[in-house]
Formats: C-alpha cells, structure tokens, sequence
C-alpha cells in the first residue's frame, strides 16, 4: 500500500454485497437501498456468469492490449466512442491532473448494424473489431461478455426500481432500458501513481450513467471518496472480491432520484503493477428524459435537477473528458 499514497489516513471500504440469488427480496432491496443512500457503491454476487468463461475474457483483453501499438490504431476510438483509446487519451480531473489517465482502453457498444434505422444515433452503430486473423475468436468472447453483463445489469436495475419505491419493472420500459446505450470498456492500468505531481492511473470522477458493472482482475487500484466536498478529501480503497461484481451508480441515477442516491466520486491509483478492469456502463436510450421520478419529489422536495435527455447529457460528458480525434489524425 505505500507505493500507492504518502497519506497515512488511507483505509479499506467496507461495503454492502447484494446476493442476486437471494430469495429475501426485502432484505436485498434494504440492503441495496442503504448503499445507494450511504455511497452508491456495493458488490453483487451469484450474478451467473461464472468464473472460467470470466477469465477467458481478460485473457481476450490482455491479449488485444499486448498488440502492437500500430495494430491497435487500426480500431481507434471513432465519433461513436467505440473502438480503442490510447495513453493518455482521458483526462477526468483536469484541476489535479497532469496529461491525462495512464490507462488504455476499448470501448465495446450494441451492435447496430448500418441498415439499422438508428444506427445514426451518437451511441449506436457498429463497433469497430480486431481483424479476426489476429485476434481469433475476440468478437465473439466480447459480444457474449456483454449480452451477459446487459443481463445482470437489468436485473440490478429492477432492484432500483424497487429500491426508490417504484414498480419492479419501471426501468424495463422501451424509452428506458428497452434500448439501452449500454458500453463496455476493456482498460488496462500502467505506472506508478504520484497524485503529490499530479499523475494518476485514473483520475478522480463520477460516472455519467445510470450505473457501472466492474469486473477486475484482483489488482488493488480502486479508490472512493465518500465526501466530495471534504477538506482534505479522504479516500478508501474498495478491495476485489473474487466472482463478485463492484457496483456504483451514476450521475444519472443521482438525477432521477432527486439526489437522494449518491454518485460518488472514484479514481484508480497504480502501483506499477499492469492492472485489467472491465467496466460495463448502462445508459437509458437516446430519448430517454432524464427527470425527477415521481417517487422522488414533493412539495417539500421539489425537482433539483432540469430534465435533461440522455444522449444530450452523455454526449456533453464524452466531449469533455476525451481528446479531439483530430490530434491522431495529425499524428498518422
């Protein structure tokens, strides 16, 4: 841990597990609603993906990002953000930090075949893929890695519902989670951390969606901050659970629940150990207005939020945080 931070105050998190088997609905729903009210973040088990077919997708991951540099350009990230991010392509906290996130990363979206009559939407489209004689067998092992995340997710997501006193299936609803944007995002973390000179693996931010599905490869990295507002900001590693998910909700979710769910704050820190990490980041359809649900607000509780479409929304949030795509083009 003292390759990570000179801060002596640095501790552990302990957070809520939600059992995805369990046949106490309540007791899931009350634990699922205390996280969401204390920081947003918890893990999920008994999700059903199991553990072998898991660790042939990081092997798949590892092995896009052990290409060479040329190979990978190849699938560079394009105006849909999808495809590959290079070093330092991210910058999330530009008060504190220097260049950007030391990370790369692969971004993995439904497919929405050309012909599709959406498929023009700033999120959907076709993904760019790694030529198959390279990389045999990647496509496949992504896309089915995501039709299953998409599954758990919608299943948290039901549990949400429930959670903020709505009908179990509120979010399943076509302008909803219907037609998701839902992306994934293949990462891989490299270096040593100094936030005392401003370099970090990834920088302190909040997620822009509804929610994000973590996988991990048991490298420790991961870091909340409960209390954004702070002085000085204290910050807790959230230690990798084997076969367990880590959960956090989004800027969105904050919005629709008047605030009342936390979107916390969270970063990564190297310790010069390559680190894997797979999130799964669920957005509501394009359309979706994202407002203040009706189980959120009252006369003392008004809306603090505008209403705000999704792909809008999402789109402000991409623009600020990734580099212009001409910077490449100038380069190649």
């Amino acid at each position: 841990m003292e390759n990570h931070t000179k801060d002596s105050t640095m501790k552990v998190s302990s957070l809520n597990c939600i059992d995805l088997a369990n046949d106490d609905l309540h007791h899931s729903v009350a634990s699922l609603k205390q996280a969401c009210l204390d920081c947003g973040f918890f893990y999920v088990i008994n999700h059903g993906i199991n553990e072998e077919f898991m660790d042939d997708v990081f092997e798949q991951s590892k092995k896009f990002f052990a290409l060479p540099l040329e190979e990978k350009m190849k699938v560079l990230r394009n105006e849909k953000h999808r495809g590959y991010t290079p070093v330092l392509d991210e910058i999330l906290d530009p008060k504190n930090q220097v260049n950007g996130d030391h990370k790369e990363g692969y971004y993995i979206g439904i497919e929405v075949p050309k012909d599709d009559p959406h498929w023009d939407r700033p999120f959907y489209g076709p993904n760019p893929w790694p030529d198959a004689d390279v990389l045999p067998g990647w496509r496949e092992t992504m896309e089915k890695y995501h039709q299953e995340a998409l599954r758990v997710s919608k299943a948290i997501a039901r549990l949400l519902a429930l959670a903020l006193d709505l009908d179990v299936e509120y979010f399943d609803r076509t302008e909803m989670l219907g037609k998701p944007i839902a992306t994934m995002r293949l990462l891989r973390y490299q270096g040593i951390s100094d936030p005392s000179k401003g370099i970090y693996a990834c920088g302190a931010h909040s997620d822009f969606g509804m929610m994000t599905l973590l996988a991990t490869d048991g490298v420790m990295g991961l870091q909340i901050c409960k209390d954004k507002n702070a002085t000085p900001q204290k910050w807790e590693y959230v230690p990798p659970i084997k076969g367990a998910f880590i959960v956090n909700l989004g800027d969105m979710l904050e919005r629709w629940s008047n605030g009342f769910f936390k979107s916390t704050l969270h970063r990564v820190l190297g310790n010069g150990q390559e680190r894997y990490s797979i999130p799964f980041f669920l957005e509501p359809n394009h359309d979706c207005l994202v407002e203040c649900l009706p189980t959120c607000k009252s006369e003392s509780e008004l809306p603090k939020y505008p209403p705000i479409k999704c792909s809008t929304y999402l789109a402000q949030r991409y623009k600020d945080t990734h580099a212009e795509l001409s910077i490449y083009h100038k380069e190649t």
